[in-house]
């Protein structure tokens, strides 16, 4: 009986090296080294490789295998040694070549430190481009000079006749695009030139491209408030889509239901946080303030503010005989002998701010202060800007301002650039964005 299983153990043991013989034999990438010895009396069947001549192990020993000299170090870092149920053999079992695996694989870097000498940049931004529209280039450069990245290549001309042509300057495949383009200057160009800069990142296999549009255009035609009246905010929320963005970031829209318009992610930054800054830093006896909203629509704004403030709050009705003109003004709430501040979320052609300032010195008001987010200034603004009594209109660079205070000594600039860039940096590393709701950030 015992001998019976003690043949049938031997049968299986030979057959087994012979099995394994015949593999490590055929294999091409393999030392001769790794071929078991046969056992002492016998020769070794001959092994054939596809590149070598057959060759015939001369060994009738018991012997420790050890990887050949010649054998590409990467296959002999990931060797594992393990025990042959014959205590004399060794038998190493290899990884497949280095070719098996991708260029991300867990395999042995040849040079591990030279692996991880990757700059503090790359590791903290990687996989980024960001393209500056011709609508804004400064405040592109602030941005990147916030996130500590250079403003991505790409050429933007017209044709002779005045076709917009956008040249991607280097390779966005596999790369998350943040393209930054305002409703500032020739709106109408510099919309189609952000459609196409989308497209054109989209179809160069891209991950995901996100338009980060400081002042959205159109955001005034947002609802049909009279027959045949076009919704143009809609329109623009469909070719941004078509185009093929996949986030937007923008900031302080005319009207919160514009998000809705989009069946992707919106992100609606606020610059209240840094107008609050700047009220408790410039403005003297802002403690006895108060704050005004130049129309109805604006309550909520003004509201949020005057509460973080801790002031009391007035608002003026205004009724329109139409676009831009406004026939009379209702002040509802005290200013007497207090420093008002105007707060809307876009200054145009100045008419309404004006009025409004006006009204409130002859209600008594000590100084008239104007916040506004988005500063237009078309038309005739800057004149009658000049002309008002208003200490200081105070915009943000959401639309670019130089040349306006340039025209205009009342006009001041607060910087976002550091919203946008932390809201860029949040978004691409999978972080929430709802802290800038509430705080500027320190960087």
């Amino acid at each position: 009986m015992f001998g019976g299983i003690r043949d049938r153990i031997f049968r299986i043991q030979k057959h087994s090296r012979s099995a394994r013989n015949e593999f490590f034999g055929a294999h091409p990438s393999l030392p001769e080294g790794l071929v078991d010895p046969a056992p002492a009396g016998r020769s070794s069947l001959p092994t054939e490789s596809l590149t070598d001549p057959p060759t015939t192990t001369k060994s009738s020993q018991s012997v420790v295998i050890k990887p050949s000299e010649t054998t590409n170090q990467d296959i002999s870092a990931l060797d594992k040694s393990v025990e042959h149920p014959h205590k004399d053999h060794l038998i190493h079992h290899p990884t497949p070549p280095r070719s098996f695996f991708s260029s991300t694989s867990l395999a042995v870097h040849p040079n591990v430190e030279a692996a991880h000498s990757s700059s503090e940049e790359d590791l903290r931004m990687p996989n980024i481009k960001v393209f500056s529209g011709s609508s804004h280039p400064d405040l592109s450069t602030r941005i990147c000079e916030r996130l500590q990245l250079e403003v991505s290549k790409a050429s933007l001309k017209k044709f002779s006749n005045k076709e917009t042509n956008v040249e991607i300057g280097e390779s966005v495949r596999g790369e998350d695009v943040y393209i930054i383009q305002s409703a500032a200057g020739e709106i109408n160009d510099n919309l189609m030139e952000l459609l196409i800069m989308i497209n054109a990142c989209k179809i160069a296999s891209s991950c995901r491209v996100a338009a980060v549009i400081p002042a959205f255009p159109y955001a005034r035609q947002d609802k049909k408030d009279k027959s045949r009246a076009p919704i143009s905010a809609k329109l623009v929320a469909n070719m941004l889509s078509v185009a093929g963005a996949d986030h937007i970031i923008t900031m302080d829209l005319h009207a919160s239901q514009i998000q809705g318009f989009f069946d992707i992610p919106v992100d609606n930054l606020y610059a209240e946080p840094a107008i609050l800054k700047y009220i408790k830093e410039s403005i003297p006896n802002w403690q006895t303030s108060v704050i005004v909203s130049p129309d109805a629509g604006g309550a909520k704004r003004v509201t949020s503010i005057a509460d973080r403030l801790n002031v009391d709050f007035a608002l003026i009705h205004k009724e329109r005989k139409r676009a831009n003109e406004v026939e009379k003004m209702t002040l509802v709430g005290s200013v007497e002998g207090k420093v008002a501040i105007l707060v809307d979320d876009m200054a145009d052609t100045c008419g309404t701010i004006c009025m409004a300032a006006d009204k409130l010195v002859e209600a008594g008001a000590e100084k008239v202060y104007a916040f506004c987010v988005h500063g237009i200034f078309s038309g005739p603004a800057l004149t009658r800007l000049n002309a008002s009594k208003f200490e200081a209109v105070v915009v943000t660079n959401t639309i670019p301002q130089d040349e306006n205070m340039k025209k205009c000594s009342k006009i001041q600039c607060i910087d976002i650039s550091m919203i946008l860039a932390e809201a860029i940096r949040r978004t691409h590393n999978g972080e929430s964005v709802s802290y800038l709701f509430s705080h500027v950030p320190i960087c």
